[in-house]
């Protein structure tokens, strides 16, 4: 069975009304990231941390899965599909998709800002001052910060070098570590980029948004690999 690696970006939530990062009405151009996504400013202020973090879960909590998601979970009967998401919401999962890594953590879950390794689920509760671990620290957002090691990178990097098929969806590939993935993939395999901006190179492209982009790469992926 052909292995596929799916590596999705913000891109393909904001069709299920999910707020982007980096576009030009982002949330970076509407927060400083420094100051609500970092080491440096949960140290400053947690209290302003947490409010951003909260308010994020809730819009998450009330997001649905779109089109792409549901055809990514539908393709696990065709070939051996495993996604690796830059993406902290539940999306893929709640679609039916069964092999997901998320690089950047998960904000459904928190975890101790004393051990990294105490991770709990908030149920998209919020997370409030005073919320401790077992160890009695605050609990903070299960989220990969700017700054911090990203621990499931070494896991993303085995899964890009194994890959038949790699299909980048709705991302940038502009922040490290992530955007050094690509690079390692095994000789031979097939690149396919879905961004309505991407650009030409010698890979496939499908230039349409994700729930129109994802249903034709799958379409032509069957037909190529039966």
């Amino acid at each position: 069975m052909y292995k596929v690696i799916v590596f999705s970006g913000a891109g393909i939530s904001a069709e299920s009304g999910l707020d982007t990062y980096r576009d030009e009405n982002g949330l970076w151009s509407k927060y400083s990231h420094e100051e609500v996504a970092s080491p440096e400013g949960w140290k400053a202020d947690r209290n302003k941390v947490l409010e951003f973090w909260n308010s994020m879960r809730l819009k998450v909590v009330s997001a649905k899965p779109n089109l792409a998601h549901l055809a990514l979970s539908e393709f696990e009967s065709f070939c051996d599909v495993h996604i690796v998401t830059q993406n902290v919401d539940d999306l893929h999962e709640r679609a039916g998709s069964t092999k997901v890594l998320h690089l950047h953590g998960e904000i459904l879950k928190s975890r101790s800002s004393l051990d990294r390794n105490l991770v709990y689920d908030t149920a998209g509760k919020n997370i409030n001052i005073g919320d401790r671990c077992e160890k009695g620290s605050q609990l903070r957002p299960h989220v990969v910060w700017f700054g911090e090691y990203v621990p499931l990178y070494e896991s993303a990097l085995e899964l890009v070098k194994s890959a038949d098929v790699i299909m980048v969806i709705g991302c940038s590939l502009e922040v490290y570590p992530a955007a050094s993935l690509l690079s390692k993939r095994k000789k031979g395999s097939k690149l396919i980029l879905i961004d309505p901006r991407a650009e030409r190179g010698d890979y496939t492209v499908y230039r349409e948004r994700a729930t129109i982009g994802v249903p034709l790469a799958i379409h032509d992926l069957k037909n190529e690999l039966s």
